[in-house]
């Protein structure tokens, strides 16, 4: 206990450590995740895709898996060591991003992608719980948009990284039958960027100490006595076995019926709409099983459903925060191709300068954001809600529409890092408001969910309509640079959502958080 006592010193020595390493790996994180958005044109040529199917690598076959898994990866970090966690995970998702170099086909490539997001789920609720308990919750938003400012740094590297590859192979290997292996430049950029998180994993595994939980509020928790026990029911959690076994069983199950037929419909019409089967079946497989989950959740632990669910602070958040990476996901996957086909840049141009662009811009955004949240909360209750509004609404519309209407390339540039700014602010203060609103033993499951709104929402509708809108443009006859410009100017309407309900979550946000503690005692916490 000792040893951990002194792991645990708040905002000490291995705190910083920690901090530091934590953002190296969100950084490899995005890289792997970004570095498809580069490749977008090549991998469409050789495989022979759409937009539409570029949305749904870079979103749905992601962020699908990203999203379930990370519900009872999130258990899982609540219960068991957290830096182990972290460290598998990495190894794991850095070898499918390997393993996409080598992918022949759209399945193929679907399917290491569906991998990557597994591995994935792993990482930022473990960083979230870590960082919350290393850290005083005075400066909470702040350390975690350092931490949430590897999300912008990889993915400017990512773009970097994937253009200087993917430039530099093609230039030397125009016949990628003389290549070695005959491999193509965008298989090749997969595998260099997938090998070096295999080796971070090592210096996390060895470097992270593990902290007590909740010792930074004075809240100490007891390490989890059976944590894959925990992990496996949550995993059973997602489905219908969840809900046998009690008097209520009958009910349960033709609630659940109930809303597997209307997702059902929902999906099989958009299907028959788009004609995307695979969007839309991996689509409506997730969001089934996280309605079950939410279903069972509130049979195995009352007080974190009432907490996550019953809270109008929280639920109205839940509605905000994914409409903000909605925007970001979908321009983030096709902004490379709008640059190739409106403005005639290279790969490698847009790798340099873009990845440039959003590297700084948003790491500006994010730890500005996280640093003006912590300043406005002290006056002001919903002071980070206030700030995710003026950045990730405002700044972000305003961002997007000099970006996309500006026909001088430079001034088009200077908008895309205004944009950056504003749609990075919200990540540090949007993880703060959630962890804030539950209990210490279940901020890592909680931390889940937010990431899981965000995936389900953002990363898997966003990049695909972005997409889809955009492959109904060209097929109208629009130029591929016009359809693009007007897709991803129609999508930014979302954004008028968060506009009216990051104010209904400030109003409740006061009272929430007050009566945490109580409403969990009044359950029998």
């Amino acid at each position: 206990m000792l040893a951990e006592e002194k792991n645990s010193e708040v905002g000490g020595y291995h705190a910083k450590v920690a901090l530091s390493l934590l953002v190296l790996v969100y950084i490899f994180n995005f890289i792997d995740r970004q570095i498809l958005s580069i490749l977008a044109e090549d991998i469409k040529a050789d495989l022979g895709i759409s937009n539409s199917d570029i949305g749904f690598l870079f979103g749905t076959a992601f962020g699908v898996f990203y999203s379930v898994v990370g519900i009872p990866m999130g258990k899982l970090a609540d219960s068991w060591n957290r830096k182990n966690l972290i460290s598998i995970g990495l190894a794991f998702w850095s070898f499918m991003t390997f393993l996409s170099g080598t992918a022949k086909s759209f399945l193929s490539l679907s399917i290491y992608r569906f991998g990557v997001g597994i591995g994935e789920s792993s990482a930022t609720p473990s960083a979230y719980s870590l960082l919350s308990d290393y850290f005083s919750p005075k400066v909470r938003a702040t350390v975690l948009s350092i931490y949430s400012s590897g999300l912008y740094i990889g993915a400017g590297i990512g773009l970097f990284l994937g253009g200087a590859i993917l430039d530099t192979w093609n230039s030397a290997y125009p016949d990628h039958t003389q290549a070695p292996f005959q491999l193509k430049g965008w298989q090749a950029a997969f595998m260099g960027v997938g090998l070096p998180g295999i080796v971070l994993s090592i210096f996390t595994f060895l470097f992270i100490k593990e902290p007590i939980r909740g010792l930074s509020e004075g809240i100490v928790t007891e390490p989890s006595k059976e944590p894959f026990k925990e992990t496996f029911k949550e995993f059973i959690g997602l489905t219908p076995i969840s809900l046998l076994g009690d008097k209520d069983t009958l009910k349960s199950l033709a609630i659940n019926l109930l809303i597997a037929s209307v997702i059902f419909a929902l999906c099989f019409s958009l299907y028959k709409f788009t004609g995307d089967f695979l969007q839309w079946i991996a689509w409506g497989i997730g969001t089934y099983l996280v309605c079950t989950w939410i279903q069972s959740l509130s049979r195995r632990d009352i007080v974190a459903f009432t907490l996550m669910f019953r809270s109008k602070a929280i639920l109205y958040s839940f509605i905000s925060f994914p409409c903000i990476p909605f925007v970001g996901y979908a321009y983030s996957a096709f902004t490379p191709s709008f640059y190739i086909n409106y403005h005639g840049m290279s790969a490698l141009e847009i790798g340099t300068l873009i990845g440039l662009i959003t590297a700084i811009g948003s790491f500006i955004g994010v730890i500005g954001g996280g640093y003006f949240g912590d300043k406005l909360r002290e006056n002001y209750v919903g002071g980070r809600l206030y700030v995710i509004f003026v950045g990730g609404v405002l700044i972000t519309a305003l961002g997007c529409l000099g970006m996309i209407y500006s026909d001088s390339k430079n001034m088009s540039l200077l908008f895309n890092f205004i944009y950056h700014i504003g749609s990075s602010v919200y990540v540090g203060c949007a993880a703060t408001t959630v962890t804030n609103l539950v209990l210490p033993r279940m901020r890592a499951m909680a931390g889940a969910f937010f990431i899981l709104t965000l995936s389900m929402i953002g990363l898997a509708l966003g990049p695909y309509t972005l997409g889809r809108i955009s492959d109904l443009f060209e097929l109208q006859g629009y130029a591929p640079g016009d359809a693009m410009q007007t897709s991803m100017a129609l999508i930014l309407t979302i954004l008028l959502i968060p506009s009216i309900t990051l104010f209904l979550a400030a109003k409740h946000l006061k009272a929430d958080e007050e009566s945490v503690m109580d409403r969990a005692k009044a359950l029998g916490e």
